[in-house]
């Protein structure tokens, strides 16, 4: 197995085969029973990590491979993990998965071997498993609940420590088939962007804010940033086309310019069931295509872990050294 690069990253998912599939299975079921059956409970969240040193190296070479170099997609896709069953797609807002199961135990275990789950209280409750679904009322927010085009956007991007890793394990397809996982990696744009454009890019000309949930927006309170930060070559990228509003009139022109390279490259993914994304959120963006929801139990149901790389550089903003970040 191997996360090769190629021009379609369809063309190169991680397929396990049936004996690693169940042996992760076996692995997800042993974990979903064991402890106090609550995904947010600290000691459960200790045996998710343990489990993942006795997954199958097919599972965990590539990802260990993955998290040392993304590639030129900053994404990668796995296919044919086990979810166990599967209810109705919720259809409220705020929801999360605060019992055990299956695939939260999937996604918790790889969140381990990427680096630490992690989530921001004042996004769901700081729950480590997120529902990402449809709800009435909502098709036109830009975000998890809504169903319009979701623009390109780092996560979270206005906050100093934003998820290295955002990983989106998908229950069920839309039954369309039209809702699609949209990627555009840095990596890929650069070369399209201008001396004159990257040179905008590197400056602090840019202000993103934070979304409602994070509490009232002070304009004091947010400082100017660059988009693109680290090595002239392989930058990281920090925005959110929604939110971040350029300060200068070169500033407004390279945005543009991005927008139109990661327009360009951009690689859009059909989520089938059982089949995990993983976006490196340091280098490449995403969003997702619009679809029509039903709201009858058969919706698109994708379940959402953020994973830090490093959880010391977040200590202060952590309680107790656990998991959420309050703010």
């Amino acid at each position: 197995m191997t996360l090769a690069t190629a021009p379609d990253i369809r063309d190169h998912v991680v397929e396990l085969d049936d004996m690693t599939a169940k042996l992760v299975d076996e692995a997800a079921e042993r974990l979903a029973r064991s402890g106090t059956r609550l995904v947010d409970d600290d000691d459960w969240v200790d045996r998710a990590r343990e489990a993942w040193h006795q997954l199958p190296a097919a599972l965990r070479e590539p990802l260990g491979r993955f998290r040392r170099d993304s590639g030129p997609f900053g994404a990668a896709l796995l296919g044919g993990l086990p979810l166990g069953p599967v209810p109705a797609t919720p259809t409220v807002s705020g929801s999360v998965q605060s019992q055990t199961s299956v695939a939260a135990a999937v996604l918790v275990m790889v969140a381990c071997g990427l680096g630490d789950p992690a989530a921001f209280r004042a996004e769901k409750g700081g729950a480590l498993v997120q529902d990402v679904v449809p709800v009435p009322g909502q098709e036109d927010v830009q975000g998890n609940t809504g169903s319009v085009l979701l623009s390109f956007h780092t996560e979270n991007a206005f906050h100093e420590h934003r998820p290295d890793f955002v990983m989106l394990l998908c229950l069920r397809a839309d039954r369309e088939g039209t809702a699609g996982l949209r990627t555009a990696c840095i990596r890929q744009a650069l070369p399209l962007l201008s001396s004159v454009d990257r040179d905008a890019l590197f400056s602090e000309e840019f202000v993103t804010t934070p979304p409602p949930s994070f509490g009232a927006f002070d304009p004091d309170s947010v400082s100017a940033h660059a988009v693109l930060t680290g090595d002239w070559a392989d930058p990281d990228v920090c925005l959110d086309f929604h939110a971040t509003t350029p300060q200068t009139a070169r500033a407004r022109l390279a945005m543009a310019e991005l927008q139109q390279a990661f327009g360009a490259v951009a690689q859009t993914i059909r989520l089938r069931p059982g089949e995990l994304a993983i976006v490196d959120n340091r280098v490449t963006v995403h969003g997702r295509t619009a679809f029509t929801p039903g709201y009858d139990g058969q919706d698109r149901w994708l379940q959402r872990t953020f994973v830090l790389a490093d959880l010391r550089r977040s200590r202060r903003y952590r309680p107790a050294d656990g998991n959420v970040l309050v703010r």
